[in-house]
């Protein structure tokens, strides 16, 4: 599992990132307005491939890869493949350049 966007359209940024909502379903994660937004606009711990949701929760069309348990090596927060780690555990954080940020947009 790749720890970056899936970048499915470099045109328009991170196809899954846009898809992305929050887990009452009726905004765009980390833009929630209900009363699990505190957590839901949370960024910290591990994150799914493009960011915008916890490891394991994602809402994106990616969920049914990003939602399967660790199978064999786990990174330091066992929440994803030993290369994937998308948390501040990981050893070395991966930051493309040529990704956009999509977590400080309104």
């Amino acid at each position: 599992m790749s720890a970056t966007c899936c970048k499915a359209n470099t045109n328009t940024g991170c196809v899954c990132a846009a898809q992305a909502k929050c887990s009452c379903g009726e905004q765009q994660a980390l833009h929630c307005t209900c009363s699990k937004a505190p957590a839901e606009n949370e960024i910290s711990g591990p994150r799914c491939s493009c960011r915008s949701r916890p490891a394991g929760q994602c809402t994106c069309e990616r969920s049914v890869s990003e939602n399967k348990p660790v199978s064999g090596e786990a990174c330091p927060c066992g929440k994803r493949e030993k290369d994937g780690c998308t948390c501040e555990k990981a050893s070395t954080t991966v930051n493309h350049a040529e990704e956009t940020d999509f977590t400080n947009l309104k």
